[in-house]
């Protein structure tokens, strides 16, 4: 009897630091929810006055627009209540226009859809010098923030759908374009983007080659599979979080080939050029390497080149160096061959002059 009593008292000596342990582990949820909500509201500010930028870097070459348009609903892992008021709405998302100052009406002019990269990431000023060059030649630029983008709170980042319906929101924008503005040639619609924005372009053209006359795939991301293998558990998280995938690879491996543009090379029909780095510390060059063997095996026609660890790494092509500027030359100039702008640049002399005045 005396040892009942005694564990009697015991538990309930014990029973208070449960309970501040419980109100403790809340209290630290609480504050944890508080962060995420403070850096969604920095990404906004951040991206208000990066919006600002944009009229003083390019403004002298391009009218700019910000526009609202739709894509697809949200996925059904992000939508598990059938019955809840709104279910199946598309989702609204913000998308960049650039249109050259140049443009005149009654004229018809090239179209370049533009997706950014990032798994979690913008349309922002780093592109300034893309744009200005763009914008030389005579192309129209669409540049959709879609799904998972941040810098619009905490709803749109957690509709992320990476090589899902984030596809068909870039694909929204193309559409948008061709359906909305008459000095857009619906026959010459181009679409590039690097590494996330690359795996995006892949799997543009690989859905709706139809509309699409070209293609550039820089160090696109290529094979989700393989890209979990050799990436940090923080990375993985991203995808397998609740409000994404929902799954590890390990635990669903045939939902991450499905994302992958190197399992899905057999639907190419597009006039494509894919670069890469061996260099490259965020896409390893060799899921880039096992998309262009799909290719090959599929017996495919497109242009690929693998650089040999040139400086810049994953942004090798997109920075200001020389070299980098030779191959955004090379660049333009297969866009080019199948887009007709205006005023192609043709050299690093015409490139210099367009992105950097001097």
């Amino acid at each position: 009897m005396r040892r009942i009593v005694l564990l009697a008292i015991a538990f309930a000596a014990s029973t208070p630091l449960f309970s501040q342990e419980e109100k403790l582990m809340k209290e630290i949820e609480s504050l944890k929810s508080q962060v995420s909500n403070l850096r969604h509201s920095f990404d906004r500010l951040n991206k208000g006055i990066d919006d600002l930028l944009w009229y003083e870097r390019v403004g002298d070459l391009a009218h700019i627009d910000k526009v609202h348009i739709t894509g697809p609903p949200k996925s059904e892992q992000q939508q598990k209540n059938k019955t809840a008021q709104g279910y199946g709405n598309p989702l609204g998302f913000q998308t960049y226009i650039f249109i050259p100052k140049t443009s005149q009406l009654g004229k018809k002019y090239p179209l370049i859809v533009l997706p950014h990269g990032g798994v979690h990431s913008n349309f922002n000023t780093f592109y300034t010098h893309i744009i200005r060059e763009l914008m030389s030649q005579g192309y129209i630029v669409v540049a959709a923030e879609y799904r998972g983008s941040t810098g619009y709170g905490r709803g749109m980042y957690q509709s992320i759908d990476y090589g899902g319906l984030e596809i068909e929101d870039v694909y929204a924008s193309r559409n948008y374009m061709v359906e909305n503005y008459d000095i857009v040639d619906a026959n010459r619609v181009g679409i590039m983007g690097w590494s996330h924005g690359g795996l995006i372009t892949l799997f543009n053209i690989f859905n709706h080659g139809k509309d699409y006359k070209v293609a550039y795939a820089g160090v696109p991301v290529s094979d989700l599979i393989a890209r979990m293998g050799y990436k940090t558990q923080g990375y993985r998280d991203l995808y397998s979080a609740d409000f994404h995938i929902g799954k590890t690879a390990y635990e669903n491996v045939e939902e991450y080939k499905k994302r992958s543009p190197a399992w899905h090379a057999e639907k190419l029909n597009t006039p494509l050029l894919i670069h890469t780095n061996t260099n490259d510390q965020d896409v390893n060059v060799l899921e880039v390497e096992h998309l262009i063997k799909s290719l090959k095996a599929a017996d495919k026609k497109f242009e690929y080149e693998i650089y040999e660890d040139i400086p810049g790494a994953h942004s090798f092509d997109r920075i200001d160096t020389k070299k980098a500027q030779e191959v955004r030359v090379k660049i333009y100039k297969f866009l080019a061959g199948y887009l007709s702008p205006e005023t192609p640049i043709r050299n690093v002399k015409d490139l210099r002059k367009a992105a950097y005045r001097y």
